[in-house]
């Protein structure tokens, strides 16, 4: 099993420059290089990452007492959003939201794997049963990707491409 990492934050007035030491010497010079990898840490943005620390190092902080926490891919329990290319995406809406919206009473709308040019004649809020779609804004350089599960909104006026990689299924509103 493997040890969990451990992140501690550090002061970056601390961070002092060493010169590099003498190259190992000896039989088991694979095994200390090994070993000195493992229990590698890495300091970025005064967050310090410990890899694999040693179990000692594990006891003096009481990792054994921590609270256990887990969560499967399909039962993430936060949802985030986020906006590019004026297209407005939250993955992973709570139920609760989903109901707050009236998402299951909206029509339904699906197609296959295609590619073909849109317009947004009104604001459209729409949420993806399934499927995974590139949408390629007209004038952007880039695509907003979408996919199962999130909750999108496209704004008025905006003509894009969309890419359908796999058959969209989604329930659709436009305001």
């Amino acid at each position: 099993m493997a040890s969990p990492m451990v992140a501690t934050p550090i002061r970056l007035s601390s961070l002092r420059y060493a010169p590099p030491s003498p190259a190992p010497r000896g039989r088991f010079v694979a095994a200390r290089v090994k070993a000195s990898a493992e229990a590698m840490a890495t300091e970025k943005l005064g967050v310090r990452v410990e890899r694999n620390p040693a179990e000692s190092r594990l006891s003096a902080l009481r990792v054994r007492q921590w609270p256990k926490w887990g969560c499967e891919k399909s039962k993430f329990p936060w949802t985030y959003a986020t906006e590019k290319l004026r297209v407005k995406v939250e993955r992973n809406p709570a139920e609760s939201r989903l109901s707050e919206l009236g998402v299951r009473q909206w029509p339904k709308w699906g197609c296959e794997k295609s590619k073909f040019p849109w317009t947004y004649s009104a604001k459209e809020t729409c949420y993806l049963l399934q499927g995974k779609v590139k949408v390629y804004p007209d004038g952007e350089e880039g695509f907003v990707e979408i996919a199962a599960g999130d909750l999108v909104v496209f704004p008025k006026g905006m003509s894009c491409t969309w890419d359908v990689a796999e058959a969209v299924d989604k329930h659709y509103k436009f305001e």
